[in-house]
């Protein structure tokens, strides 16, 4: 999608701008900034490939992995992360023991936090063993840290936390640090859900992040970004 173009007696001013959407994994151990003044890791170095001047859409947490949208389309990002229009984010949390039932119950019933009442429009296990549990949890606001301080006013800390989707814009077949176009559908599916007031209900499954071991987040390879879209993302042919 481009602008328009601005002429002023028949010369062109304003070139139009390419509207371009990416979903990047951002791995554990990465600011979701563009740079850091405290010299941790940054997205940054998963992006170099790209020509445009595109930015996060929100944040995910610095110890957190999954789904964050990158663009250069402001005015449509600002409808994903405001609160107004109950843009669904899916995170898997991970907590120590096995909750019970009503710990769960009240993550949907709401909960008083010291910025405001907050709660998860879903919430269920979606796995567990003897000594962890995956919470799988639904939420239509970013405020900072959200998913983790609900989970601690329930007595259930989070020890690690994976965001397998944004808007249903999925990292699912994704490793840490690839970088995607959206297709012309997931845009679609973004602009449609701007402006629609979040409802609970059900939503698809999400699969567990894949085990790894070892500390930090992956090495920019190259060839890890895939082939940019054509008119979905904004791209020319």
């Amino acid at each position: 999608m481009k602008s328009d173009i601005i002429r002023v007696d028949g010369r062109v001013i304003s070139e139009p701008e390419e509207k371009v959407w990416l979903v990047l994994y951002k791995p554990a151990g990465t600011v979701s900034t563009l740079s850091d003044p405290e010299g941790r890791p940054t997205i940054a170095q998963y992006l170099k490939g790209i020509p445009e001047r595109v930015y996060p859409v929100g944040r995910l947490d610095y110890d957190a992995e999954g789904a964050l949208l990158v663009t250069n389309d402001g005015d449509l990002a600002h409808q994903l992360m405001h609160p107004r229009y109950g843009v669904r984010r899916t995170y898997l949390a991970k907590v120590s023991g096995v909750p019970k039932m009503e710990q769960i119950a009240r993550l949907v019933s709401g909960l008083r936090l010291e910025d405001g009442r907050a709660k998860a429009l879903e919430a269920a296990v979606q796995s567990r063993t003897p000594r962890n549990t995956w919470i799988r949890l639904v939420v239509a606001e970013g405020r900072p840290h959200l998913v983790k301080r609900l989970m601690e006013a329930v007595g259930a800390p989070v020890i690690k936390l994976h965001r397998p989707d944004y808007g249903g814009i999925a990292v699912a077949g994704m490793r840490p640090g690839d970088v995607r176009p959206l297709a012309r559908a997931e845009i679609e599916s973004l602009r449609d859900q701007a402006g629609k007031k979040a409802q609970p209900g059900p939503s698809r499954a999400a699969a567990l992040p894949a085990r790894r071991h070892g500390h930090g987040p992956p090495v920019p390879r190259r060839g890890r970004q895939q082939k940019r879209a054509s008119p979905g993302g904004g791209r020319r042919p």
